[in-house]
């Protein structure tokens, strides 16, 4: 057996991809800060080039040689080595953005005429991107909701003025942002198969799996084809890089990262040391943010001015208990909640935070609290929020690595003031 597939990806963090004897033995890798890389000569020069854009295909253990940071920098390498563990994934690539690699995955696969069927909600970014910029390019889209059944997004389709062969991606964020509502990715796979057998679409079914990170979720094992991150979140961890991540099967693998190539937005060298960085300790920080995820959980379901509560535990509704059950093995550390009454509420309740801080973004070591309604949603149609819930009273709260009592007595003082203000 391969020496990856019998150790686990945490221990392979530390030194996976990487010959120190390479680097003057630095028991880390520097940050290859360069631009360009000398070629030992010109023949060398033109078989780097040959491969590098598909010329020809690369002998046996012939790897790809270092021309140009644009193509291709040891930081980003080693990256994409050790970041394809986590998924079991062929390959992986990292993008300057969570929305690069988004929409570079989206343009490669969706053409004029073409059909993309997406699950609601979904982070405002991307909800965007499908609804005001695919349109102009002249790409369709049909929108499915958490209390959708396959059998129910099947009717859409053959009901749409869309033709059933435009069909090419089914695109689904799942757990999603922000009410932790679930989405079958067995069943989206299931339904893309019997897409491709019935009208050779060659379908691909991407999955956005950045609220469980990879820790807690594998889509490629059940079912995607491609899975991506805002890296900026998990991934990255610290709130001081900006990255997203594509991992897959080789074949969409290459399409994905020659688009990139041409395009250009691949991360940079230091952004990839810092992300090699925060992969050491990405188990270690994604089990306490757990950890202490239920326990501000637990406390919110029985406080008197907490509507509700959406987190992925034992309370989940029916529906979504099964797909949780089938598909994660934990229950992340992103909670939002219903407080009692509405904006002006949840606005006195998130300006008297003190420990945990009023910011978007989430998956860092620190705790974070918005509005979605009127920021990372702002963007959605109200009515559509009104149906999926994301309402004035809805609060996201991204949990930290803090220790959790803290973060509870903040949390109380904050409703405390919240609602002593009103008297």
């Amino acid at each position: 057996m391969n020496e990856k597939n019998t150790i686990n990806p945490e221990s392979h963090m530390m030194t996976h991809g990487y010959k120190p004897e390479l680097s003057e033995g630095s028991i880390k890798p520097p940050v290859f800060q360069t631009s360009t890389f000398v070629f030992k000569s010109a023949e060398e020069g033109k078989a780097f080039f040959e491969v590098a854009y598909g010329v020809r295909e690369k002998n046996d253990n012939e790897e790809l040689g270092l021309i140009y940071s644009r193509i291709n920098n040891p930081n980003l390498e080693i990256l994409e080595d050790r970041l394809k563990l986590w998924d079991s994934a062929d390959d992986s690539a990292v993008f300057e953005s969570g929305m690069a690699a988004i929409s570079t995955v989206l343009l490669e696969y969706l053409k004029p005429g073409d059909t993309i069927v997406y699950s609601s909600p979904t982070y405002g970014g991307t909800d965007h991107f499908i609804n005001h910029y695919l349109p102009s390019i002249g790409v369709n889209s049909i929108r499915v909701l958490p209390t959708d059944s396959i059998e129910d997004v099947l009717i859409y389709i053959n009901e749409s003025e869309y033709d059933n062969e435009s069909v090419k991606i089914f695109y689904i964020e799942t757990p999603s942002n922000p009410t932790n509502d679930l989405f079958d990715i067995n069943g989206f796979s299931k339904l893309k198969d019997s897409f491709n057998e019935m009208y050779n679409n060659n379908c691909k079914l991407i999955v956005d799996n950045t609220y469980m990170g990879p820790i807690w979720q594998k889509p490629l094992e059940i079912g995607a084809d491609l899975t991506v991150y805002s890296a900026t979140k998990y991934i990255g961890g610290h709130s001081d890089l900006i990255a997203g991540v594509v991992m897959g099967k080789e074949e969409d693998m290459i399409r994905v990262k020659t688009l990139r190539t041409f395009l250009g937005n691949m991360v940079s060298p230091h952004t990839a040391w810092l992300m090699l960085r925060s992969l050491e300790t990405l188990k270690l920080r994604m089990d306490k943010q757990q950890e202490n995820a239920i326990e501000v959980a637990n406390y919110l379901r029985h406080h008197p001015k907490i509507e509700k509560v959406y987190y992925l535990d034992k309370h989940v509704k029916e529906k979504n208990f099964d797909i949780w059950i089938n598909q994660c093995s934990g229950s992340g550390a992103m909670i939002s909640f219903d407080v009692v009454g509405g904006e002006k509420e949840a606005f006195m309740f998130l300006n008297n935070l003190k420990l945990i801080k009023l910011a978007v973004s989430l998956g860092s070591t620190e705790s974070l609290a918005q509005h979605p309604s009127t920021m990372t949603h702002i963007g959605v149609d109200e009515e559509i929020k009104q149906t999926l819930g994301i309402s004035e009273k809805l609060i996201r709260l991204s949990i930290g690595v803090e220790n959790n009592v803290d973060l509870i007595k903040d949390i109380e003082q904050a409703l405390s003031k919240a609602y002593s203000e009103q008297t």
